[in-house]
């Protein structure tokens, strides 16, 4: 229920937007069957208007957000989609105006589309069951088709495929449709792949589906004529999408009706007149019968809605990165973009930037009284610093006054990650996103630590540190070309120049930080945990390298050696103190660290008993104590290990997300500091105390959404992974969109002007999204598939999922039995029973049965679940019919695995079952159908490309072939239009290496890898493809389609009714190969 806080409030907008005469991004236009109106989408509300045109009437003022209008055929209905109850469910309101009335109660989106001919059922699509016996992959993008009664009740399902945009015949026996083969980001543009929509029609007497439209390219929003003998749709093959019909009887005679040239025709319909309907360019168009020239609608809009989008918001939470001063006293911190600090004592909190723009990444100067950070204020980024203006102020917190300047005047370069030197003279930060640089503040000079050559990324970040003593730089950097894994190096903070590498290794070693005075460096390391296929999410453990042997040697001490050397060394420093007790700050400055670079790398240390994943991690000033954050059970939990005593024990379950360790100057309080809530310890005693902030604000949320709209613009120009963006004409591209932004006041309507701009690239993996903060309770599942008891009290039990709520010894619930009840509520036959589930997951239900069979009637307390492990339960069923099925059809000479995503987990299911219950069969079905990505290529290549070499055998007995672990046998891999990412680049690797034959559908190309980025508004993300995989031929992977070798599309029919036909085909390529 998030839109009307949306309200626009730049001012010199208030009177183009209160009173709008042809306002933009008017959306989802919707004809009336006479065709005398409009109705349409606007700012989060319903609208009609006159077909002539003229001032709109508004018919929605909810403070939710409506959209997608829909006539019923008399015109005296309206259905639409609003979010009122927090997930999107469907209304119907009088089209004069007048109450809305839910008719959906399920928590799962539901896609509105038409009204049955007869207008007593609204149409639309929703992820609730599959058919018991279907044999479609079990997952929510791909929905059933419903209809419920106009005046409320029961949906009914009517169709048991994914289907979009239906529109349905006059006689209600046919409808057309948009198919749904893959979940590539519905607002792409310009691409031709096997996933690009098509049309067809479906009969639903005989259940026979008829591909009317089939282009290799988008074929969207089909429409019947007003007498049923042709469709309009729309479609991109003049370049760009437009209006175009053909006679059903000869679907190939196609013939474009519109000729726009730039941006898309987008929702399509079609009055009993005639008369076409659509929107181009946010705004609204009609084309009558027998014209060539589509006329815009000149429309109106005034309302007495107050426009100002100025809001108060109050923050408890969600900083994005966070700072501690020297002394302990005080945290600095970004939240929504802002710079705060909060006192580590008190609630008092201080709002010291005040712009639009997002800031990041702040740091603490040693004085306690400066801060540096990044600002995209210069619509790039760049460093700022901040003081406290009077003397009289005690700290941040308390200052009334803040002086806040450039760090360097008139400097345009890209400035990043900024970090005082230890004695504050100094700044460090990273330029043009690649390069270290270090900037001296009273010099006022620049100067160069790295070249940049060894950094890959693009979003400019660089982890790295100075030491204690101000001389030198560890950072993480890719050291031999071999990116994504990276290296601990060190490099001098006075000259630059090369950078010693620390670790060599071609594990991934991270997160490096200066601890002992500097005589050590701690980082993470890969390098003895269990290794992750998909190359990312390895178990890590804390490494030490010591610098000097004077610190190795003294980590190697026992404990009663270290304390009798320590002892020395106190009194040896007390009679130096007394020598020079006449001179002041005799230790003010710190000792400068002797590096020996020599054998440095005999000198590194594994510190953690276990690998694990693992979080921040700090020593303690001593050097005895490590203390860090692992997430050994879920969420991360703080840690110490003695280095003296070697031993580790839990200190708390903290219960706040990732967040990073620190310590004050003295090293006297642990800070932990992240998104969630923030706190301190006390290490004398390990008290941990919260430190509580309220930081408040007032943001012009227009302000920030053209903001947020130039950021996405230029990162995404800045990151992409190929120069020319596919050469689009990005600044023309983006100027265009941005004429959209007055015009919109909510983050629906923003991600979906940013994923029809991000479309025009043709790429994968990009589109915008809004993360809708939902406030109503989700249904719980019974894990049951159910069906309805006929014209009873009830829904029947058609199979009780294995490991479901009802799998359980003491139930009793069978096959064909009756739920009743639910927690004393009967389940009447003419209304909905998913409210009866709503907020049910997890707790004690009583669920009331009957057995026809028996007559007995019974109770049972269960405990619902949720989504998420509803899901797992289907998959892992779906799986298991796949598997027999390839048992039965092989005669059980194959074996059978899935690989859902190029992730770790995937990977070590397939290798447990393919050398493990299939080791002896003849060859193995890999089925990749469905997969999302991730990184598993490497993997599975030298998995499945096995070639047997040796027999190990023990007294003439063959004990196990070489190599034993990996698959020796032939292979064969299936494929459909749905995978994506790396589910592309594996096949096209297993094709490649000529390991097997590719079965199915062809992939669309879409293999790059994504930085998925959350923007200051953290509702909202959106994807940059920064990585691409470039052949020996000079080509691409992405937008390069891959074949299969055996080309075998899934018959519909027969997979409603449980019959795997590309499982089939496969089954039999690979009999026949062996």
């Amino acid at each position: 229920m998030i839109k009307k806080q949306f309200i626009l409030g730049l001012v010199l907008l208030t009177a183009l937007v209160s009173n709008a005469q042809n306002p933009l991004w008017m959306r989802y236009p919707a004809i009336s069957p006479d065709g005398s109106q409009v109705a349409f989408s606007y700012k989060g509300d319903i609208y009609k208007v006159s077909i002539n045109g003229g001032k709109a009437i508004r018919l929605t003022t909810h403070e939710a957000f409506d959209s997608n209008p829909v006539w019923s055929p008399q015109g005296d209905l309206i259905a639409f989609i609003s979010d009122r109850k927090g997930s999107k469910d469907i209304y119907v309101m009088p089209s004069e105006g007048g109450a809305a009335r839910r008719l959906t109660t399920h928590s799962a989106a539901e896609n509105l589309w038409t009204f049955t001919p007869d207008g007593k059922h609204v149409v639309f699509s929703a992820p609730y069951q599959d058919p018991v016996k279907s044999a479609l992959f079990p997952t929510s993008r791909f929905s059933e088709v419903y209809k419920i009664p106009s005046e409320g009740g029961r949906s009914e399902m009517i169709a048991a495929f994914p289907a979009d945009k239906i529109n349905f015949g006059k006689s209600g026996q046919k409808f057309l449709y948009q198919d749904v083969k893959g979940f590539e980001n519905p607002w792409r543009k310009h691409h031709t792949s096997s996933v690009t929509r098509d049309i067809l029609e479906y009969d639903i007497k005989n259940g026979t589906h008829t591909k009317l439209i089939d282009w290799e390219g988008e074929d969207t929003d089909p429409v019947y004529s007003p007498d049923g003998n042709a469709l309009y749709f729309l479609s991109e093959r003049s370049g760009t999408f437009n209006v175009y019909t053909a006679p059903l009887d000869n679907p190939s005679d196609v013939k474009q009706l519109t000729n726009f040239q730039t941006h898309p025709v987008r929702f399509l319909s079609v009055a009993n007149n005639e008369t076409l309907c659509f929107g181009y360019d946010g705004e609204i168009y009609t084309l009558k019968q027998g014209s060539t020239n589509p006329q815009k609608l000149n429309i109106s809009i005034s309302t007495d809605v107050e426009n100002e989008q100025i809001k108060r918001m109050s923050f408890v939470s969600g900083a994005t990165s966070a700072s501690n001063s020297p002394d302990g006293k005080q945290v600095a911190f970004t939240v929504r973009g802002e710079v705060f600090v909060t006192s580590s004592d008190y609630s008092t909190t201080k709002q010291i930037t005040n712009t639009v723009a997002e800031e990041a990444a702040v740091n603490f100067g040693p004085d306690n009284r400066s801060l540096v950070y990044s600002s995209y204020r210069d619509g790039y980024w760049n460093v700022y610093i901040a003081k406290i203006a009077r003397e009289e102020d005690p700290n941040f917190p308390n200052a009334t006054l803040i002086d806040e300047k450039a760090l360097i005047k008139n400097d345009k370069s890209e400035k990043q990650y900024p970090k005082f030197s230890p004695d504050g003279n100094e700044v460090a930060f990273v330029q043009d996103r690649k390069k270290l640089m270090v900037y001296n503040l009273s010099e006022k000079k620049l100067r160069q630590i790295t070249d940049g050559s060894y950094q890959y990324e693009t979003d400019g970040r660089l982890n790295y540190e100075w030491s204690p003593d101000g001389n030198w730089f560890v950072l993480q950097y890719v050291s031999n070309g071999h990116a994504p894994y990276t290296n601990i190096g060190i490099v001098s903070a006075k000259t630059g120049g090369e950078i010693f590498d620390l670790t060599q290794s071609g594990y991934t070693n991270r997160n490096p930080r200066w601890v002992m005075d500097g005589n050590a460096i701690l980082f993470s390391s890969e390098r003895y945990g269990m290794r992750n296929h998909a190359s990312w999410g390895s178990l890590e453990d804390v490494m030490i390298a010591f610098v000097n042997r004077e610190a190795f040697d003294k980590y190697k001490m026992s404990k009663e050696e270290f304390e009798l050397f320590t002892d020395a060394e106190k009194e040896a420093q007390k009679a130096e103190e007394d020598k020079n007790k006449d001179k002041k700050n005799a230790d003010e400055t710190p000792k400068d660290i002797v590096m020996e670079f020599e054998n440095m790398d005999q000198r590194i240390v594994r510190l953690t008993p276990n690998s694990s994943r693992l979080g921040s991690f700090i020593i303690d000033k001593e050097g005895t104590k490590l203390y860090y954050l692992s997430a050994v059970e879920g969420d991360y939990d703080l840690w110490v290990h003695d280095l003296r005593e070697h031993s580790t024990k839990l200190l708390s379950k903290l219960m706040g997300g990732y967040a990073d360790l620190s310590m004050d100057k003295e090293q006297k309080t642990l800070f932990i500091l992240g998104r969630g809530k923030m706190q301190k310890m006390d290490v004398s005693n390990n008290k941990f105390t919260p430190i509580n902030y309220k930081a408040e604000m007032k943001i012009d949320l227009a302000k920030e959404r053209q903001f947020m709209f130039d950021y996405v613009c230029r990162e995404e120009k800045e990151r992409f992974y190929e120069v020319s963006m596919h050469g689009v004409d990005w600044e023309r591209l983006t100027q265009h969109y941005r004429k959209f932004l007055p015009y919109i006041d909510n983050n629906y309507d923003f991600s979906e002007m940013l994923s029809e701009m991000l479309g025009e690239l043709n790429v994968s993996h990009t589109g915008s999204g809004y993360r809708s903060p939902s406030n109503n309770e989700k249904t719980a599942n019974l894990g049951l598939f159910v069906s309805a008891n006929g014209n009873k009290i009830g829904l029947k039990i058609d199979e009780i999922l294995i490991n479901g709520p009802f799998d359980n010894f003491q139930s009793k619930a069978k096959v064909g039995d009756i739920v009743e009840k639910i927690d004393g509520q009967e389940i009447l036959p003419q209304e909905d029973y998913f409210p009866l589930l709503e907020g049910k997951a997890g707790k004690n239900t009583l669920i009331s049965l009957y057995s026809p069979a028996t007559g007995e009637r019974w109770d049972e307390v269960i405990k619902p679940i949720g989504d998420g492990v509803l899901n797992n339960l289907l998959y892992n069923r779906w799986v298991k019919q796949r598997a027999n099925d390839v048992e039965r059809l092989s005669n059980g000479r194959l074996g059978y695995v899935h690989v859902p995503s190029m992730g770790d987990e995937s990977f070590r299911k397939m290798y447990s079952d393919a050398l493990g219950k299939y080791y002896q069969k003849e060859g193995i079905v890999i089925d990749i159908r469905y997969n999302g990505g991730g990184r598993l290529h490497e993997d599975l290549e030298v998995f499945f490309s096995g070639k047997k070499y040796l027999d190990q055998v023990v007294r003439g007995k063959k004990y196990c072939e070489m190599p034993s672990r990996r698959w020796n046998k032939p292979s064969i891999m299936l494929i459909t239009e749905a995978d994506y990412s790396n589910a592309h680049g594996t096949p096209w690797v297993y094709k490649n290496q000529k390991i097997g034959k590719l079965v199915g559908m062809p992939v669309p190309g879409t293999m790059t890898s994504v930085n998925w980025v959350t923007l200051q508004d953290p509702t909202l993300y959106f994807g940059i493809p920064v990585v691409g995989y470039r052949t020996a031929e000079g080509t691409y992977l992405e937008n390069s389609q891959l074949e299969p070798d055996v080309k075998a599309p899934l018959d519909l029919n027969k997979a409603i009714n449980g019959e795997d036909t590309q499982l089939e085909v496969a089954v039999k390529e690979l009999l026949n190969a062996l």
